[in-house]
């Protein structure tokens, strides 16, 4: 077990599963749709954490880089999504979803549990990581390819102006 002082968790989502990066079109300027966009950003988020964790091994921190997701917290979240998906919502989530507390947890666990390790993924255990107590889960094999991340991470600086000394 590696000694850490400090944690950076990052929020993903299960939705990551269906994003694809379109490096091309980054910022959906020439097409958008929000499902789509919203689990690029999820898996963006997984990449992200994971070339940061592994820049930070590499520089010797003892700072860790981990990721989690709520699972089905109930949230404003689908508030706005289509009608039909709204009224999923409403039947279907008091069976599918937890309270956006319990979904705090995976979070709070990845950035506080001695034993997690960075460069870790937590979601909740239950049926399809919907609800339930956290546990260490794996990420769809996109989030874990080494030149998407670093590309992600280069035009991230390019797009920001904001260089990171790692």
């Amino acid at each position: 077990m590696t000694t850490r002082s400090l944690a950076d968790a990052s929020i993903s989502s299960n939705s990551h599963r269906g994003g694809r990066i379109a490096f091309e079109d980054l910022n959906s300027h020439h097409a958008y749709d929000r499902q789509a966009a919203y689990a690029q950003s999820k898996l963006a988020n997984l990449l992200f954490t994971y070339e940061l964790h592994r820049r930070l091994t590499s520089a010797g921190a003892h700072t860790s880089a981990l990721a989690a997701h709520p699972g089905g917290a109930s949230t404003g979240l689908t508030r706005n999504a289509p009608a039909h998906m709204r009224l999923l919502n409403t039947v279907l989530g008091p069976l599918l979803t937890h309270s956006a507390e319990r979904g705090a947890l995976p979070v709070l666990r990845a950035a506080t549990d001695p034993a997690a390790l960075g460069g870790e993924y937590y979601g909740p255990k239950g049926l399809g990581e919907m609800r339930g107590d956290p546990r260490r889960t794996d990420s769809h094999p996109r989030s874990h390819d080494a030149e998407a991340q670093r590309r992600l991470w280069v035009l991230s600086e390019e797009l920001t102006g904001v260089r990171y000394p790692l």
